[in-house]
């Protein structure tokens, strides 16, 4: 039985390599600008509802899973969880798992103080991929 209200319910493979990533962004960047708009007019109605829409995209999660694992500068360092994901397969389970999640009981970024060269700490968010 599904869980909740799941429109974006993968039921293929995704084709990592084939996906049309300018298309897909231009839609999340299409989202974001009616979201801003909506924001300026003062429509509260209107960007609520835009969020949601926003966080339940199958393209928002594909774009966000890309920026994650494949063009951030930290791509290879795992977060607090230890999970690095390199291959589509992942990538796709990963999208997978963010179209089916229920956003509201993601873990805080976990904040570690390091030692500075002079002697004081310094803090250090470490975010996790996955809660």
């Amino acid at each position: 039985m599904p869980r909740g209200n799941r429109a974006n319910v993968i039921e293929r493979q995704i084709d990592w390599p084939e996906v049309n990533w300018p298309q897909i962004e231009m839609s999340v960047r299409n989202l974001r600008q009616r979201i801003f708009r909506a924001t300026r007019e003062g429509n509260l109605k209107k960007v609520k509802f835009l969020q949601r829409l926003m966080l339940r995209s199958l393209a928002n999660a594909l774009v966000s899973v890309r920026r994650v694992t494949q063009l951030s500068a930290g791509r290879k360092t795992p977060g607090i969880d230890g999970v690095v994901v390199n291959t589509a397969t992942g990538r796709h389970k990963l999208v997978q798992y963010l179209s089916g999640y229920w956003r509201g009981q993601v873990k805080p970024v976990r904040r570690v103080y390091i030692p500075k060269a002079n002697g004081k700490l310094r803090p250090l968010g470490i975010a996790t991929l996955t809660s």
